[in-house]
């Protein structure tokens, strides 16, 4: 009889340990993909509007002119501002999957509602309850993944939330194309391409019940036994009990701690330096006019000179490129600074607002000019999504110091949706025949990108490379880290 040449315990452990490997990484892959079906809906409910408002804005549907249809768009995002400030609180008190779960709730009620709304006054509270979920959404969903991931892998899990939105709004010009092909200039168009959200909120409450909370919600509510029985199930073998020591000791540290206060962000002049500087970078990620293409392409091309089925169908390529570039991006992360990411970006989108000016102020209308202003919203997007975008999220993220990061960060995020909901509000009205046009809204834009260029020169702090502690100690010894 042969001999085994390896020892007992290894021939013991060696298949286990394998499986056990696959196990927990299979149950990690499985949280984080339902858990992103949140951004999924993020950006599906907010591209959605995209091909859904022209066929809502014409005679005999809604009836919507230019400040109704910013009403309609605008509203989705006055109700995410509320739904962000409230969403952290309800996941502190009932736990992050129980909130994701009555938001999936929120989603399908709402979308329906949307697609069976009589009027732009029912159309426009449906979508502040939308608003609500797609702000919950945006605060749940990060922190859940933050918590149910392992530290060596948070960044690069943390960030397919980003990724999930700009593919669920891919998704929505998709579906809007397909829809607009097959129904045609039906009354029911918009009906239906709004009601098709009901079918990925169901999958995330459908998802949601089968997986676990998050362990370090447990820990927090003194919990631990659930919570160790967690960290064993998406984490590798051996590794859960020590995680959870951790855990332990960092809620213990923060409950010695009082509460962030305004008083807190205000009272210290470089902590409210840095406040200043998060609130500057989230409103510069808006007034680039990135939501004016995700929500009104479909008009923009329109306009210059197509008819409401092609629009709808060539709009799909902004979706495209938004997805494309968000990966580039992400990777480019890892290579490039936040600053200079964020700079290069800047520089782009100017350039493209500059062109897309000059081509609407100077081009007929006709194909080819829908399709030259096509290529140049595409050109805007590659340069936004792919370093613009994702450099602001790394950027807020990492320049809040430690005590104030949660209230510090809820601030700059909610200055950030209040821009978006202005620009999104009065961007139908500026681009129409008694507003100031396409080429001087596009002017515009560029104005505030040149301006934006020119703070981030002076401003922008650069944290590629740097601890969380080290970029705290630079900004409270009176320099920002460039």
């Amino acid at each position: 009889m042969a001999v085994s040449q390896v020892a007992p315990e290894e021939q013991l452990n060696r298949k286990p340990q394998l499986n056990s490997d696959h196990k927990y990484r299979s149950a990690l892959r499985t949280a984080v993909l339902v858990s992103t079906f949140g951004g999924l809906l993020f950006g599906f409910d907010t591209g959605v509007i995209n091909g859904a408002l022209p066929f809502m804005a014409t005679p005999g549907q809604l009836d919507l002119n230019p400040l109704w249809q910013g009403i309609v768009a605008s509203s989705l995002i006055a109700g995410a501002a509320i739904g962000a400030l409230s969403g952290g609180r309800l996941a502190d008190g009932i736990g992050r999957r129980k909130t994701i779960l009555i938001l999936a709730v929120v989603f399908t009620v709402a979308a329906a509602g949307c697609a069976l709304a009589p009027d732009r006054y029912i159309m426009t509270i449906a979508r502040i309850v939308l608003g609500l979920g797609v702000g919950g959404a945006s605060v749940t969903v990060p922190v859940y993944l933050a918590e149910i991931s392992p530290a060596d892998r948070r960044g690069r899990l943390v960030t397919r939330n980003e990724l999930m939105i700009v593919s669920g709004q891919f998704l929505a010009f998709v579906s809007n194309a397909v829809l607009a092909q097959v129904l045609g200039g039906s009354g029911h168009t918009w009906r239906v391409m709004l009601a098709m959200a009901v079918i990925p909120a169901l999958a995330l409450w459908i998802g949601m019940k089968l997986m676990p909370e998050s362990p370090r919600w447990y820990a927090m509510k003194g919990r631990h036994a659930e919570a160790l029985r967690v960290l064993e199930s998406v984490r590798a073998p051996g590794t859960a009990q020590a995680e959870l020591d951790e855990i332990l000791e960092v809620v213990k540290r923060e409950s010695e701690q009082d509460r962030a206060t305004w008083g807190d962000l205000l009272a210290v002049s470089w902590i409210k330096r840095c406040l200043l500087i998060g609130i500057g970078i989230a409103v510069i990620n808006q007034i680039t006019g990135v939501n004016s293409v995700m929500y009104y392409g479909t008009q923009i091309i329109q306009k210059s000179g197509v008819d409401i089925d092609e629009a709808i169908l060539v709009n799909t390529a902004n979706g495209l490129i938004s997805v494309i570039a968000m990966l580039v991006g992400i990777w480019l992360l890892g290579f490039v600074g936040r600053r200079r990411l964020v700079l290069i970006g800047l520089v782009g989108t100017t350039c493209a607002h500059v062109a897309i000016g000059a081509v609407a102020n100077a081009m007929p209308e006709s194909s080819l000019k829908a399709y030259v202003v096509l290529g140049l919203t595409v050109t805007f997007l590659a340069f936004m999504q792919g370093a613009v975008g994702p450099a602001t999220w790394c950027l807020l993220a990492e320049v809040f110091p430690s005590r104030v990061r949660g209230l510090a960060m809820g601030t700059a995020v909610a200055c950030m949706w209040v821009t978006n909901f202005i620009i999104t509000l009065l961007f139908p009205w500026a681009v129409s025949d008694d507003g100031i046009g396409i080429a001087s809204t596009f002017y515009v834009f560029a104005a505030l990108g040149a301006a934006a260029i020119v703070w981030g020169l002076k401003y922008l702090p650069e944290t590629k490379g740097k601890s969380l502690e080290q970029i705290e100690w630079n900004f409270a010894s009176g320099r920002i880290p460039h």
